[in-house]
């Protein structure tokens, strides 16, 4: 299907996002320290510090959730915890430098970031609808489990002779739908 590729894509793209992210503000980092630049007042060791330690901090944050888009596609199963939530920050963090980017770089630079936030939702959500399906057929294979637990005692389920309950009679194919039951809305004094 389309989740390994999409997972394998994502896990490049955030990969190499990862490293021209470390590598710019590390750049930047060097600019500030060999021009001496000051801004507002600003010490220039300290600029230029920051710009590496924020580089390192985000290409490791971009690394680690490319490591959980490489565990996807290999696993071929959903991320869950800690995981989930590192993809749905990275979707979050990608649709609002893509709103910034339309302003300050231009729309090939908000396209890049809006593809790549399609790829990460579609990750997400491809193995959500996979653990809707399976869910419901393992509803529909256990024979219809109310969720009452295992201990729970049967109460009408046979025929007073212990034997099976009796088939509940079909229901015509032109008869209109059961209208839903809602209980009683509470009165107050």
């Amino acid at each position: 299907m389309v989740r390994r590729p999409v997972a394998w894509i994502v896990a490049v793209v955030l990969l190499a996002e990862a490293l021209g992210i470390a590598a710019l503000n590390w750049f930047m980092g060097v600019v500030v320290d060999r021009q001496n630049m000051s801004m507002a007042g600003l010490d220039p060791d300290k600029m230029s510090m920051s710009a590496k330690i924020g580089g390192v901090v985000f290409g490791l944050y971009f690394a680690l959730c490319a490591l959980v888009a490489l565990l996807v596609a290999i696993r071929n199963r959903a991320p869950a915890g800690l995981g989930r939530v590192l993809l749905i920050s990275v979707a979050v963090v990608h649709g609002l430098l893509g709103a910034v980017a339309w302003g300050l770089v231009g729309w090939k630079a908000f396209l890049y970031m809006v593809v790549v936030l399609a790829l990460v939702v579609l990750l997400l959500m491809t193995y959500d609808r996979e653990n809707g399906a399976v869910a419901a057929a393992e509803g529909d294979a256990g024979g219809g489990d109310t969720g009452e637990g295992a201990d729970a005692p049967d109460s009408g389920s046979g025929s007073e002779d212990g034997g099976p309950a009796p088939e509940p009679e079909p229901v015509p194919k032109d008869a209109p739908p059961a209208a839903p039951v809602t209980p009683p809305a509470p009165t107050t004094p």
